[in-house]
C-alpha cells in the first residue's frame, strides 16, 4: 500500500473525524474504505469518481470502480463526504466537521474554489435583520467567472 500525503492539517483533521464517524455509526474501516477516504483527504478537494478511482487504484491495485461508487455512496450517507455538482460532473470532498461547505464555481472552466464561511457572515446577518429570515448557508455555491478565465478572455 502506498502512503498518500495529506493536503494540510485541516484535511488531516477531517480525515480523522471521518474515521471516527464511520466507527461510531457501526461501520468497519476496511482497507478499501480507508484508501478512498485517504485519497480524497490527500487530494485538492474536489475529486470526481474517476479521479478517486485512479488514485485509489495506484495505492491499492485490487480496487475496482464499483467499490469506489459504493464507498462514496456510504460516505455521503454518513455525512463523511459532500457531493458537489460542478458542470455536468459530480465531485466529492471531505465534509467540514463544522458543517460549512461554500464554493465559487467558474461557469467558464468549471473550476470550484472553496469560500471561507466568514465571507457569508454579513450576508446571513443582513437577511436576518432586514427580512427576519434565517438562511441555511451550510452548503452554498455562487457561480461566476474566475480570475484566470477573466484574464484569458481579456488576452484574446
Amino acid at each position: 500500500m502506498v502512503a498518500l500525503p495529506f493536503a494540510g492539517l485541516p484535511q488531516m483533521i477531517k480525515h480523522e473525524k471521518a474515521i471516527e464517524t464511520l466507527r461510531l455509526k457501526g461501520h468497519r474501516l476496511t482497507p478499501q474504505r480507508l484508501i478512498v477516504l485517504t485519497t480524497i483527504a490527500s487530494g485538492d478537494g474536489h475529486m470526481g469518481v474517476d479521479e478517486v478511482f485512479q488514485a485509489a487504484k495506484k495505492a491499492y491495485p485490487y480496487m475496482d470502480i464499483a467499490t469506489v461508487y459504493r464507498t462514496l455512496h456510504l460516505f455521503k450517507g454518513l455525512g463523511v463526504v459532500t457531493e458537489v455538482a460542478i458542470g455536468d460532473r459530480l465531485h466529492f470532498e471531505l465534509t467540514d466537521p463544522n458543517g460549512y461547505h461554500h464554493h465559487m464555481v467558474c461557469r467558464s472552466c468549471n473550476g470550484a474554489f472553496n469560500l471561507s464561511p466568514h465571507y457569508l457572515s454579513e450576508f446571513r446577518e443582513t437577511l436576518n435583520k432586514e427580512f427576519g429570515f434565517e438562511p441555511d448557508l451550510e452548503h452554498f455555491a455562487v457561480s461566476g467567472v474566475c480570475a484566470g478565465c477573466q484574464r484569458a478572455e481579456k488576452e484574446k
